[in-house]
């Protein structure tokens, strides 16, 4: 049996028409018009409708998508979808202060990791614009590093995040 590369066109009798985006030993990573990405074995049953043999080195659908969304989170101002730890949701945040008489203030957490968020998603719109910018690269990498130093400052927050990789990262010691 001859594998077939990336790019083939594949009709499959339960899942329908497809085209090969991933090959590896044992499946094809299939993206079918009516189910989506599916995996099917190698050795399954379906009709070749048209081959491509010598692609199983390229690059990947996966692949593509990926690049693209770092992309789009690079150069686009629309934030991604950040969550608060499990661990806080649904918490208060309750500011006591020093002075004796006055009333504490709280405030959801889940609206104060918002706020914590939108800063963060500025500063990176800012970072975009000031790395575009026809400033000298000596005015973009001073401005860069106020940037950094925020960032920095912010790392307090970081213990509100659910996912490592969205947490704020500030100037690392070399």
């Amino acid at each position: 049996m001859t594998l077939l590369g990336i790019g083939s066109r594949i009709n499959h009798d339960t899942l329908g028409k497809g085209v090969i985006t991933n090959v590896s030993e044992k499946a094809y990573w299939v993206t079918f018009i009516d189910s989506g990405i599916e995996t099917i074995a190698i050795d399954s049953e379906f009709e070749i409708i048209e081959a491509a043999h010598d692609a199983v080195d390229a690059v990947s659908f996966f692949d593509v998508e990926s690049s693209l969304v770092s992309i789009l989170k690079k150069w686009s101002d629309t934030s991604e979808v950040v969550h608060i730890a499990d661990k806080w949701k649904g918490g208060k945040l309750i500011l006591e202060p020093g002075e004796a008489g006055l009333k504490n203030k709280e405030m959801p957490i889940d609206t104060f990791f918002h706020k914590i968020t939108m800063v963060r998603d500025r500063l990176r719109v800012m970072e975009q614009k000031i790395n575009s910018s026809e400033l000298s690269e000596q005015e973009k990498i001073d401005l860069q590093q106020y940037i950094t130093r925020s960032y920095g400052s912010l790392t307090s927050f970081n213990v509100l995040f659910k996912l490592k990789t969205q947490q704020f990262v500030g100037q690392r010691s070399k």
